[in-house]
């Protein structure tokens, strides 16, 4: 048998003559990598995919194997993360075994351990690392949507919930946001499930792109997209939705040699003020975004805060914008605004004795309204 058939098997030790006890012993039956620390393994366990298990001794240079079990439990990548790992020690004392097992190993043997226990142990582990990899192909199939490459529903609802349960726990927040696309699917839609397939792919991509890595993006009921979005209060998921409102207008979706302009609506709802569960906060978010494509599209809907053309003229939606960085959509309405808050103004200035000069301000907002002088 080609050793490339064999099960791939790392070895971790600063001794030579162990690696090379070992790889005498089970050559026959793995195919061996060998690496003389915790570190070296660490980087060939990064570049190498087809490592199926992890022998390391526990005192080594640079980084010993309790560590280097740390940094693999510890890894994003589930490859890594769930690679099965041999603690092998000439200690046998229950006190090494249990570090070893508090750390993360999957296993611990005894330099001393005979050839065919290591075999059949050593076969047990590769088996049980390649069901459990099975398994997570197996779930993370179920968990995505085959035509968008997103979370299905069933999938964001259990994050949705693990997400609101820590809330409420912790008095924390929780926002929804329902987004879909506003006349980019009518112009592919002669194109059929294909075209429509494709402009879905190429949406999901772009959104994607955008959103935080601590948030869950899924696929919701024909072509809308849901994101969820963990620590915002209802004002910041709205400015997080206007973000991706102003960024997908500057965006386009590539679909084979046509580049597609796009412009989205988001409903918002968040916890606690919308509800208390996911199912709740996904309907309230979807009722708003039905809202925005009927008040005309391309805007942000979250119950009394709109960015869309009713709510432009409001002090509410010019510090809105002011906060997203967007001076330039206030400018032009700059002296109306100064006077709605004027009295405020007057109250900051009688109570916390300032000392403004209100009359001089007032004559000149009122100029400047009147278009004796330019705002600039």
């Amino acid at each position: 048998m080609s050793t490339s058939s064999l099960p791939r098997i790392l070895i971790v030790d600063d001794s030579r003559i162990v690696r090379a006890t070992i790889i005498k012993r089970i050559r026959d039956r793995f195919d061996v990598r060998e690496e003389v620390d915790g570190e070296a393994g660490w980087e060939a366990l990064l570049i190498d995919p087809t490592l199926q298990l992890i022998i390391t001794d526990h005192t080594m240079p640079r980084l010993d194997g309790h560590g280097l079990i740390e940094r693999i439990r510890g890894s994003r990548v589930s490859r890594i993360r769930n690679i099965p790992v041999i603690m092998i020690s000439g200690d046998e004392d229950e006190a090494s075994r249990q570090r070893a097992k508090d750390v993360g190993a999957t296993d611990f043997i005894a330099k001393g351990t005979g050839t065919a226990e290591l075999l059949a142990r050593l076969d047990t582990l590769i088996n049980l690392g390649r069901t459990h990899g099975e398994l997570e192909l197996a779930r993370a199939a179920a968990m995505t949507d085959a035509a968008s490459g997103l979370l299905t529903e069933a999938a964001l609802r259990r994050q949705a919930d693990q997400l609101l349960s820590y809330a409420r726990r912790q008095g924390g927040r929780v926002g929804i946001l329902a987004i879909g696309m506003d006349r980019a699917s009518d112009s592919v839609a002669d194109g059929g499930k294909v075209a429509r397939q494709a402009l879905l792919a190429g949406f999901a991509k772009m959104l994607g792109g955008m959103v935080r890595r601590e948030d869950a993006l899924a696929r919701w009921q024909d072509d809308t997209v849901v994101v969820v979005t963990p620590g915002l209060d209802a004002r910041q998921t709205y400015l997080f939705g206007d973000r991706l409102r102003n960024a997908a207008a500057g965006s386009s979706i590539q679909l084979g040699e046509q580049a597609l302009s796009v412009t989205i609506t988001v409903g918002i709802a968040g916890y606690p003020d919308d509800g208390e569960r996911s199912e709740d906060l996904v309907a309230v978010a979807s009722k708003r975004l039905a809202e925005g494509w009927a008040l005309g599209g391309n805007r942000v809907l979250g119950g009394n805060l709109d960015l869309g053309a009713q709510a432009r003229d409001s002090v509410d939606a010019a510090l809105l914008h002011l906060a997203a960085g967007r001076e330039s959509a206030v400018m032009a309405r700059l002296p109306d605004l100064g006077r709605a808050i004027f009295p405020m103004l007057r109250l900051i200035d009688r109570e916390l004795r300032l000392g403004l000069p209100l009359a001089d301000i007032e004559g000149k907002l009122a100029a400047a309204r009147d278009g004796q002088f330019s705002i600039t």
